[in-house]
């Protein structure tokens, strides 16, 4: 019999490319040769694996930053992952200025820093013309190669002081020129809660999509323009709160509405919607304990490409989440639970949560000490 070690790398890489993520992982292990070939960028283009956006999930410790933990849930294997954590450089304030969208993490006071999730290494920037905290934040690809960051909202940080009251200006970081771009501030419709705690965003087509959680203020930000659109209300009869999403082909509001969790479609352009899915309601009672009239309020949804996220940002139900397909071609939506988190062995003050698209190359080809465990 021919053993594997006698095939060509050709065949190899064609064997290897038909197994899931996790058992990839493992298999780059074994040796260098499987490992190179893993690793390479061909193999990500001939793997063919689904390209759905992961769900991240980093936990903050109030009281120690060694007791924070990152993990990633990749839906096509339906397995999480327990990533390195990003230690918290000294002089900063973890728990009301890191926030983490689209493959990377950031501290935004005192200084700006930034890391890639999978292996976090910080980098620094110039100072933010306006420090703050809780600010929202975007990043996006202006025709070219390197990303680019907005930063929108928040509150002004002097000094461990905030000022509630300032409206700050729209910040565009570009890392080839090394330096910040200053645009419009929010519209004053937002101005009495200008922070991530009660806004979501959004980017879809060219635009950074702000939208008032509670208030369902929304107005866009055309990255090319560099202007705001007109503020309008965006709330269906009977909604407490919702989260605006950026999918593939539409953006998609999701709220509790009299009870249960509701998609609606958004035409981008009239900021018109209509219904598109209703969580089924044994799905929506498995993220709670009890009936407790708040209940909802530890909800929170994001999402990214055809998936939406909504899970429970209370720990006494270790953080449980559920996952939603809206398929691109027929509208239907497929809900399922999603795994319970791996080894959970800490209580977390703070969760921030986000979705990304997620390649191998990005998992294994910069590789330098741990990795995905």
């Amino acid at each position: 019999m021919t053993e594997i070690t006698n095939l060509s790398s050709d065949l190899l890489e064609l064997i290897l490319s038909l197994l899931p993520i996790p058992t990839l992982l493992r298999a780059s292990t074994v040796c260098k040769l499987w490992h190179s070939i893993i690793s390479s960028s061909s193999f990500s283009i001939l793997s063919n694996h689904p390209n759905k956006p992961w769900f991240f999930l980093h936990g903050i410790h109030n009281i120690s930053s060694k007791n924070n933990q990152s993990f990633a849930f990749d839906p096509s294997s339906n397995s999480w992952f327990l990533l390195p954590t990003p230690s918290t450089p000294q002089h900063h304030q973890p728990n009301t200025s890191f926030v983490g969208t689209n493959s990377f993490f950031f501290i935004t006071a005192p200084n700006f820093l930034y890391t890639p999730i999978l292996h976090p290494f910080w980098h620094s920037t110039p100072p933010l013309h306006f420090p703050r905290i809780n600010p929202l934040l975007g990043v996006f690809n202006d025709h070219g190669k390197h990303p680019k960051f907005i930063v929108v909202g928040g509150v002004k940080f002097i000094g461990n002081l905030v000022d509630i009251e300032d409206r700050l200006d729209v910040e565009i970081y570009d890392p080839l020129l090394g330096s910040w771009e200053l645009g419009p501030p929010l519209p004053a419709d937002f101005r009495s809660g200008n922070s991530s705690s009660s806004l979501s965003s959004a980017l879809f087509k060219g635009r950074f999509y702000v939208f008032g959680i509670y208030s369902c203020f929304v107005s866009s930000f055309d990255l090319n323009l560099r202007v705001w659109s007109e503020v309008q209300t965006l709330r269906p009869s009977g909604v407490v709160f919702s989260f605006l999403i950026g999918c593939r082909e539409q953006l998609v509001l999701a709220g509790v509405c009299r009870s249960s969790f509701v998609l609606w479609k958004v035409d981008e352009r009239s900021m018109e919607f209509s219904e598109i899915a209703v969580m089924p309601h044994d799905l929506l009672s498995s993220l709670f304990d009890g009936d407790e009239d708040d209940k909802f309020a530890s909800l929170k949804c994001v999402g990214l490409g055809d998936l939406i996220y909504l899970f429970n940002e209370d720990f006494h139900r270790m953080y449980p989440a559920c996952v939603c397909e809206i398929d691109a071609a027929s509208g239907r939506c497929t809900w399922r639970k999603v795994p319970q988190l791996p080894s959970l062995m800490n209580r977390f003050h703070k969760v921030v949560s986000f979705c990304s698209t997620v390649s191998l190359h990005s998992i294994l080809g910069e590789r330098e000490g741990p990795g995905l465990q």
